[in-house]
């Protein structure tokens, strides 16, 4: 299942993705993220009870701006989170 943290508005949406069939919850990502945007939270998803990334509640109605500094502009360059992510269970919808 993909989780989807953020919003939409008339200039775009702006969501973080991740993919709870995939994120082990390992944490890479919340060091890699230099806004702390992330954190690691028990998977409510998975039967086993595990843990996985989400994005704080106070990012989710700004993340247009907060992750505004690591958008790939010009140039195809991969935001910290996502290449820190072993896994690959992070995208961004941007």
């Amino acid at each position: 299942m993909k989780a989807h943290y953020g919003y939409r508005d008339g200039s775009g949406a702006y969501f973080i993705i991740i993919d709870t069939d995939k994120c082990d919850g390992c944490g890479k990502c919340v060091e890699a993220c230099p806004q702390g945007v992330l954190e690691v939270v028990p998977n409510d998803y998975d039967i086993e009870g595990g843990m996985m990334a989400a994005v704080k509640e106070e990012h989710r109605w700004k993340l247009k701006y907060t992750c505004g500094p690591c958008k790939p502009v010009g140039k195809q360059v991969t935001p910290p989170c996502i290449a820190a992510c072993p896994k690959e269970a992070i995208e961004h919808s941007w």
